[in-house]
């Protein structure tokens, strides 16, 4: 090799040399983070129905309604049902006023088979489940038992849906 291609090979290496050594000189860096953050509330709503047992004759009638709880996904909650309005109405007994006089009684229950009353007690009486994040329905039973001695017209009733959670 002739001096004058050595000497470029030289001055074509340590040029190279030169730039790599400046690229990598302004090719600093530096991390650092961001802090990202959120917070979810538990959050519910919830919708009645009507549960309508159409023409009483003096035979037990059977009926069902639904209750939508939309809750926040893993939010516990409750349902409870009240009394109702009419005047001596218990949770076990509840009580339709008639439009011209008298009441027709009639219980809610948290089963099909109607053997466990539905009422407000928290821990005791009421409906439980857990938010999905999407509406969920939760079925209420009713009965008017037979047997009841009642004034011809119309009975209705207003129970207050509590959600507890």
């Amino acid at each position: 090799m002739s001096n004058a291609n050595r000497n470029r090979l030289i001055t074509t290496l340590f040029s190279a040399v030169c730039l790599c050594v400046s690229a990598s000189s302004f090719a600093a860096t530096s991390t650092g983070s961001l802090t990202v953050s959120a917070t979810v509330l538990s959050a519910c709503s919830v919708t009645g129905a009507s549960l309508a047992f159409g023409t009483y004759a003096s035979s037990q009638i059977d009926n069902s309604a639904a209750v939508s709880v939309t809750c926040t996904n893993g939010t516990s909650y409750n349902v409870g049902l009240d009394a109702g309005g009419g005047s001596g109405a218990t949770t076990a007994v509840r009580k339709m006023t008639g439009s011209v006089s008298g009441t027709l009684s009639y219980s809610l229950y948290k089963d099909s088979g109607r053997s466990t009353v539905w009422g407000n007690t928290v821990g005791s009486d009421t409906s439980i489940g857990t938010g999905t994040g999407s509406a969920q329905s939760i079925s209420v039973y009713g009965r008017v038992p037979a047997g009841q001695s009642v004034t011809a017209g119309v009975y209705s009733d207003t129970v207050t849906v509590t959600l507890t959670y």
